[in-house]
């Protein structure tokens, strides 16, 4: 059967099904299709999805969100990057800047000079946060937007948000019901399969409806309704890289400035976050059950607040790892029922945005041609096991050895994908992408050299050039950087006077 799809239903809320219904809907509704969700107010959402990566701001501008009413509706802040606390030793830091390091690649890189200038001054050349303008602005806890003149250091700059996950969804609900998307409430009993090609005929609720589809979205968390619930995809576990397996949330009042910023600390069986929102600040230890008990990691959560308990603390277990296929049949999984890589990096909602825009992109009709779920997988996979590197990297080069967790970190073999990028950069410098990589250059570059990973190779094309003359460049640049930074205003008056949200109700 061929022609395109009649009716696509997405299966669960929350923030993954929420962000797919209105994409989804804004790209198919011309054409007839009708999109429709199924969700209960009786199950919670996971909800930890409070920072991001800049690539929220693509898919909030091409549901036309504007970015003001955006942040007051979800009592947002803006994220210039990551702090990593404690990862080498306790009482260092480093920081994950978004944008570039003016130049990131080449003989001419950022890189290739500030090696030039550590040789020859030691200490006094800065670290290479100092020449990452969202580093410098982090620092100082100032904020505004990027400036479109390439010649301004505040060009070189990206930035992306902190906010309600709980409220965004709400945001997204209300929008999307706008546009036509129907929302069944009810919680789902049962999958019934279609004998003949194995696709999902229908879902059944648990009142006796019946809602059926051409194609399905699981959106249903960790429960995966559909995915391995009813289509059984087998799970890829990450968890001999990534051991960390539990989470504790909790809320607590906000104390002090709001940083534009998300802290990641180093901890004995894990790490901890904060996140700060206009109205609170967000905080979770993630840590491995085989390294601490569940009852310890709680007590050190709490102990390690600034501020005071806005809840009782929220347990969250979970896998790392990736579906073997992310679409089967006639359903495809997004969000965490496709899989968790973990929060360390902010990349849920990427994930959930990137599974999206492939589903957009490669939207079968009802023909439901084979090659378009294969590319979808294969892309996918991809994108789950290089993000997986990523987050590998900042625990696999970190230089702590004083407890168990770390020391078994240490001990273990890494991926043959990331060891190489490891070797090549220490070795050259040069950091090996393939195919569009969802973290690119600069950020390898940040945490490998926040972790202490230092290459060996001096570039032969800068070695030519005056030592004098790199040295005099990279002094004026950081100083640019910095006084760049001195006249914006703090991150707080730039809320206050664009973007303060009204207090909840």
């Amino acid at each position: 059967m061929t022609g395109p799809l009649r009716k696509i239903l997405v299966v669960g809320g929350g923030t993954a099904g929420w962000m797919t219904a209105c994409a989804l809907n804004q790209a198919v509704r011309a054409g007839g299709t009708v999109v429709e969700l199924v969700e209960s107010d009786d199950i919670g959402t996971v909800g930890v999805g409070e920072a991001t990566v800049p690539t929220i701001r693509d898919f909030n501008r091409g549901l036309g969100l504007d970015e003001v009413a955006f942040i007051k509706a979800t009592q947002g802040s803006f994220k210039l990057g990551i702090e990593f606390r404690d990862w080498t030793a306790t009482g260092t830091a480093f920081f994950h800047g978004f944008g570039d390091y003016v130049v990131n690649e080449g003989p001419f890189s950022t890189l290739n000079q500030w090696l030039v200038a550590r040789d020859a001054q030691g200490a006094a050349a800065g670290t290479l946060d100092d020449y990452h303008m969202a580093a410098v602005m982090a620092r100082a806890g100032r904020f505004a937007a990027p400036d479109s003149d390439p010649r301004s250091p505040l060009s070189y700059f990206s930035y992306a948000f902190h906010f309600d996950a709980g409220l965004y969804a709400r945001l997204l609900r209300g929008r999307a019901e706008a546009q036509g998307v129907i929302r069944h409430e009810g919680r789902i009993a049962t999958t019934h399969l279609d004998s003949a090609t194995g696709h999902i005929a229908a879902v059944a609720l648990r009142d006796g409806r019946r809602l059926e589809a051409d194609l399905f979205v699981d959106c249903s968390g960790f429960a995966a309704l559909l995915t391995e619930g009813a289509l059984k995809v087998p799970f890829v576990d990450f968890g001999h890289w990534l051991p960390v397996d539990r989470a504790w949330a909790v809320p607590s009042a906000a104390a002090g400035a709001i940083s534009p910023y998300t802290q990641a600390i180093a901890r004995e069986a894990g790490w901890q976050w904060r996140i700060p929102l206009q109205h609170r600040t967000g905080n979770g230890y993630v840590f491995s059950s085989g390294h601490i008990s569940e009852e310890a990691a709680r007590e050190r959560l709490m102990a390690g607040l600034d501020g005071r308990a806005l809840a009782e603390p929220r347990l969250i277990r979970f896998r790392t790892g990736r579906r073997a296929s992310f679409w089967s049949g006639n359903c495809v999984a997004i969000g965490l029922s496709s899989g968790f890589v973990e929060p360390l990096e902010s990349t849920s909602i990427s994930l959930i945005q990137g599974g999206i825009t492939r589903l957009v992109n490669l939207l079968p009709d009802r023909g439901f041609n084979p090659a378009l779920a294969a590319e979808y997988n294969r892309i996918q996979a991809l994108e789950f096991d290089r993000i997986r590197d990523f987050i590998i990297l900042h625990y696999a080069g970190a230089r702590r050895a004083d407890t168990a967790f770390w020391r078994d970190i240490a001990a273990m073999t890494l991926p043959d994908s990331l060891q190489y990028k490891i070797d090549t950069f220490r070795e050259t410098g040069v950091v090996p992408l393939r195919d569009a990589e969802t973290f690119v250059t600069a950020s390898w570059q940040a945490i490998m050299v926040g972790l202490g990973m230092t290459p060996t190779r001096r570039d032969p094309v800068l070695a030519g050039m005056r030592k004098a003359e790199v040295l005099e460049g990279m002094r004026l640049r950081r100083e640019a950087l910095s006084a760049a930074a001195a006249r914006l205003p703090t991150h707080e008056a730039f809320i206050e006077r664009f973007c303060k949200a009204a207090d909840l109700v």
